[in-house]
């Protein structure tokens, strides 16, 4: 797990995490790109807390996100325009030969992978998904994680540079 997260502190600039307005959009982790719809107090258990109110572009469902747990969820700003020339190098590196780990743990790896929060990590797993692809027919669930980093990645990387999404296939 250390080599991971080494490779991401060399790859990864510091987005770091913010307060988000109305209207901004952000990235939350297996979801995609969103933007903040509003920002609401509720009351909870007797507690009043602030949620940020963020729609998830791709299929419109609302996540509630407590503006206090913004780091701990990974919400994050989208990559800035100048970093998607490095998401298209990890995804140009060669990935790692074939492993002889079953699917499933493989599966649970990506999976992890993608959980994270990381353009460099979805990257990093649509690469291997790929190349994985080329060798050998992927199992059912491998063939979904490599759509959703497919889509994780065209959705965040369109934005990033301001294109529409079918321009990015």
């Amino acid at each position: 797990m250390g080599e991971i997260s080494k490779k991401k502190d060399e790859k990864q600039v510091e987005i770091g995490m913010k307060e988000f307005s109305k209207g901004d959009l952000a990235v939350y982790p297996a979801h995609g790109v969103g933007y903040i719809e509003s920002i609401e107090s509720k009351e909870i258990n007797g507690d009043t807390m602030n949620f940020y109110m963020m729609k998830i572009v791709e299929n419109g469902m609302v996540i509630m996100i407590p503006t206090t747990n913004v780091e701990s969820v990974g919400l994050r700003e989208v990559i800035p325009e100048k970093e998607v020339p490095n998401v298209y190098k990890v995804m140009q590196e060669k990935g790692h030969g074939p492993d002889n780990q079953t699917w499933n743990r493989r599966y649970r790896e990506y999976m992890e992978k993608i959980k994270t929060g990381s353009i460099y990590d979805v990257a990093e797993v649509f690469r291997d998904l790929f190349q994985l692809k080329l060798e050998k027919d992927l199992s059912f669930g491998e063939r979904k994680l490599l759509d959703t980093a497919q889509n994780l990645l065209v959705q965040e990387l369109s934005t990033a540079k301001d294109i529409d999404e079918k321009a990015m296939m």
